[in-house]
């Protein structure tokens, strides 16, 4: 099988900080690939660079025929918004929306009608239990239940690749456990791959494999082989 995203020896600087010194990466199809390592080690930096949030000094990544690194911003813009999605550690919901609106948000950018998004929006909300917040803004409803509504916004557009960068660091180890079981239990159900940012061994238990970034460098044999 063919890697589905792919990056090879990239480098990033801030300044005069190395952030990232010859990572590379593949993961598959289906796949949820958990990425650890200490804090400040490139975890981060290496989620964005793949996901063409920022981009690379050098190296390559690529997917789907291109290499995010040398892409224009507007085709990099576009693949994020149609074929990426995203779940940050404090969920990142507009707090002038309701949760349903949220997390339609994505398709509404996409072009689909309010209506159709709406409905779509309520079975997400549905499968991953928080049915009962879809009239709520963000403020108005738990760290827990909030992380649950992004996780419906990320995957609603049925994204090829889903970035998730400490997805459970804000909540305690109940609501972590939960948010992680529905995360990548749906996340499975739509044959999305995961890359999955964490520094605890519970949450990288989840993932099918393991990848460990130290000093910017993460070596995936799969790459190198």
């Amino acid at each position: 099988m063919s890697p589905l995203i792919e990056a090879v020896d990239l480098t990033k600087s801030f300044g005069p900080t190395r952030a990232l010194a010859g990572a590379s990466l593949a993961v598959d199809p289906g796949e949820i690939v958990a990425i650890i390592g200490p804090s400040g080690s490139g975890k981060s930096t290496l989620m964005h660079c793949m996901a063409g949030i920022v981009r690379a000094d050098g190296g390559t990544v690529q997917y789907a025929g291109r290499d995010l690194v040398r892409a224009s911003d507007a085709e990099r813009s576009r693949l994020r918004r149609e074929h990426f999605g995203f779940v940050f550690q404090f969920g990142h919901l507009v707090p002038e929306l309701t949760c349903l609106e949220n997390v339609a948000l994505p398709l509404r950018l996409n072009g689909i009608g309010r209506r159709r998004a709406e409905r779509l929006a309520t079975d997400w909300l549905e499968r991953v239990q928080v049915q009962q917040v879809a009239g709520l803004r963000p403020g108005e409803v738990s760290g827990g239940q909030a992380q649950r509504t992004a996780i419906a916004r990320a995957l609603i557009t049925t994204p090829k690749v889903v970035f998730a960068d400490e997805p459970t660091g804000a909540l305690d180890s109940l609501s972590g456990e939960l948010v992680l079981q529905l995360f990548t239990t749906a996340a499975r159900e739509s044959g999305a791959a995961v890359l999955l940012v964490t520094h605890e061994p519970r949450v990288a238990a989840y993932a099918d494999r393991e990848v460990t970034v130290r000093d910017g460098a993460a070596r995936d044999l799969r790459v190198l082989v």
